[in-house]
This record gives structure tokens, sequence and C-alpha cells, in this order.
């Protein structure tokens, strides 16, 4: 089993210095690089960090692609809390990277199996993911995959677990208004990845962590699959350190 890389911040601020600092490296070392992207508010402090970074001339954007993780089944893109509109709010409107470089999943496709497969099919053909950005759910979910009873391979649809909607019901009105089902890369997709980024905040990722990385791997625990991951840098505060 390997460890990751744990790289530990003061605070989720330093948290998204710090991981901007991996991103400007490998942006400068190949700029058509293949980021995968995640949502939701840990990421936040990196979007900020990185738009930044790009008006001061530090990292250019224009040729990158990117990749998402998951988005919500049933939500159009123009859907306030669609993840679309969480990345094109929080990121893409205020960098260089073309509209045509950023897949996201469709939460609205009528054939998901077809849009899944063209998902898998897109990434391929850019050569796979470079650098996957990855949060972690306190389940131990990584994308929207849920623990069950199996690795989850590609791309597919995913019925969410009630501690994730509980989780996400902050950013709707109320828990029913959180789609149930969404849209998500799978597990041998995210492995596939030549380099993973996690980024953990809070102390109430500390158990999970440590569960992940230093647990048995299982998909209760669909993040422990990372053990078997060569390169997993974890960047968290101090609150989320492990030990």
């Amino acid at each position: 089993m390997l460890h990751p890389r744990i790289i530990v911040a003061k605070n989720p601020e330093e948290v998204g210095k710090l991981a901007a600092d991996l991103f400007e490296t490998e942006i400068q070392k190949k700029p058509a690089c293949v980021l995968g992207l995640a949502t939701g508010s840990t990421p936040l402090p990196l979007y900020s960090e990185l738009v930044a970074r790009e008006k001061s001339g530090k990292i250019d954007f224009s040729k990158v692609r990117s990749a998402n993780l998951d988005e919500y089944k049933g939500l159009t893109p123009d859907h306030e809390q669609s993840y679309f509109s969480f990345m094109r709010n929080n990121l893409f409107k205020h960098i260089s990277i073309k509209p045509e470089n950023t897949i996201i999943p469709s939460g609205i496709s009528e054939d998901v199996e077809a849009m899944c497969e063209e998902y898998e099919t897109k990434i391929e053909e850019w050569g796979g993911v470079d650098v996957q950005l990855l949060g972690i759910g306190h389940d131990g979910h990584i994308g929207f995959n849920e623990p069950c009873d199996h690795f989850p391979q590609k791309t597919h649809e995913v019925k969410l677990a009630d501690m994730t909607i509980e989780a996400n019901k902050r950013f709707f009105n109320s828990a029913d208004e959180v789609p149930k089902a969404a849209v998500t890369m799978g597990i041998g997709t995210i492995m596939a990845a030549k380099k993973i980024i996690m980024l953990a905040t809070g102390a109430d990722k500390k158990e999970i962590l440590h569960k992940t990385f230093w647990g048995s791997v299982t998909p209760q625990v669909p993040a422990s699959i990372l053990q078997f991951h060569p390169d997993v840098t974890v960047i968290c505060d101090e609150a989320a350190y492990p030990f």
C-alpha cells in the first residue's frame, strides 16, 4: 500500500495557495494539460488563487483542457446549483480557458449510458487526465462514488447517499431540493489520472482522511482505493490533519 504525500497548511486559504502552486507547475510544464476538476466549497480558495495568478501573468489557461468529476442528475446547465454553473461562475468565466476545452457530465441527457461513454472517449482522446483534483466526503466518497459493494470503473449514474444529500443541502433551500442522483466519473477513471491532488479542510474531515489512507482498502470507503495510486498529494489544513 502507498501512503500519500501530505502537506499541512494553516487554513483553507493557504490550502488553496499550496494547491495552486502544484497546478501552476503543471500548466507551465504542459500548457495543454488536462485537469480533472471538482466542485464544492473546499476548492474555492484554489480557484480564486488560479484566477488571480492568470490575471498577474503567472498562468495561461488558453490551451488547458478540463474534465469535471460530476454533475447532479436533472439540473440544467443554467440552474444556479448545477456544477456547470458552479464552474462557470467560480473559474471558467474569469480565465482564458476555451469553452470547447471544458467538459462536464450532462445531468439532463436522455441517454445517460451513451453520454457517459462519450465522456470517457473524450478524456481518452485528450490523452487522459494529468492532474485530478479531489475533495472527500464524510463517508469517503470521491466524485459522487458512494460507499457500495464494488469500485465502479467508468463514468456512470449513481444514487446519492442520505449523508451526501444532508451535506449538500446547505447549497439548496432544503434537503428536499437536493437531487437524489448524479452522474460521476468512475473510480477507474479517477485512478487513471497521472497525478491526484486531494484537498481537505476542517476537523470533520480528520477521521475520514485517516480511514482512507491508513485503513483497509474497501469500496465501503471509496477513497481508500487511492492507496494503490503512485502519486497522491493530500493538502489539508491543521484541523483536518489525520494525526
